[in-house]
């Protein structure tokens, strides 16, 4: 018997929650939208934004499925995210288009707007 994947648990969601960690190690839960491609998850913030800078200082992640408002559905989930370069965006930005609509109009994007791909650990 195979042991499902890592990303099994988050197939079908609309939405995590990403945990990230202050310097002092305290966590910090945002739900956000995701999107799937083969042993990856991408997610696109601000680098502007709290999360971007968290994770700019320490890569270490959890995920689990959550409501619109953060209310967890599932497990935890621990993982590492990488900030993409402008050059690699494109995976991203089309994995998340094809999930949520709303991200095909150009009022959502800003020069600001970075896109974050996190690797799930296996259970």
């Amino acid at each position: 018997m195979s042991e499902p994947a890592p990303a099994a648990p988050l197939q079908g969601q609309k939405y995590i929650s990403l945990a990230t960690f202050r310097r002092n190690g305290q966590e910090v839960r945002t739900p956000v939208w995701f999107a799937e491609q083969p042993g990856q998850l991408y997610v696109m913030t601000r680098n502007d934004s709290g999360k971007f800078r968290r994770i700019r200082n320490q890569p270490q992640v959890r995920l689990a499925p959550c409501t619109m408002r953060g209310k967890l559905t599932g497990a935890w989930i621990d993982g590492q995210a990488r900030i993409l370069d402008r050059a690699e965006e494109g995976v991203a930005r089309q994995a998340l288009e094809r999930k949520y609509f709303l991200m095909r109009f150009p009022w959502l994007w800003s020069r600001k707007n970075v896109f974050l791909e996190i690797t799930l650990r296996p259970a």
